[in-house]
């Protein structure tokens, strides 16, 4: 899919728990819904995914190529079963309304810290685009996690040398 989820937006989540979906990502969703009729965008919202403060969400497209990849492996198996739980049974397909929103649902909002204190008080989710999926966060601990990782994400480079460099060379390159 040559759509891909890029940037951050920042979106009011009201008492309802009700949440618009940045435009740019609902045209992501709507080319990776193979039912797409023009309306309501579906996607899946992954809220299994352990060590995480986030939730992440998959296009149907790309879901069903993690579910392909799930499915090679040996039924039974660990990990296979460890990917079900968190990548298949924990998860609920969302629908995005003719307004471009979402309710989150229960186990999304438990997950990222939006109790019904939280969403009475005034929330804030954070959107970020991670290419293939992207992440829903509750506000402050997205921008808390930012900080922290940007000072981790230096470590991986020697003195002076550009962020880019941490990319794989490119086989077409020679």
């Amino acid at each position: 899919m040559s759509e891909a989820f890029r940037g951050e937006f920042n979106q009011k989540v009201d008492g309802k728990a009700r949440v618009s979906i940045p435009a740019p990502f609902r045209r992501v969703l709507e080319a990776g819904d193979p039912s797409f009729d023009g309306t309501r965008p579906k996607f899946v919202l992954v809220y299994g995914r352990p060590n995480s403060d986030f939730v992440e969400c998959y296009t149907i497209a790309e879901m069903k190529k993690l579910e392909a990849k799930i499915r090679r492996l040996p039924a039974g198996t660990p990990q296979r079963r460890a990917l079900e739980r968190n990548f298949i049974t924990l998860t609920q397909l969302v629908e995005v309304d003719d307004d471009g929103r979402i309710v989150m649902p229960p186990k999304a909002r438990e997950k990222i810290g939006l109790d019904a204190d939280v969403l009475k008080e005034g929330a804030e989710a954070t959107f970020a685009g991670t290419l293939d999926t992207f992440q829903i966060w509750r506000r402050d601990a997205y921008e808390a996690t930012l900080a922290a990782e940007a000072e981790i994400d230096l470590d991986f480079l020697t003195d002076g040398a550009d962020l880019l460099s941490l990319l794989p060379p490119d086989p077409a390159e020679g």
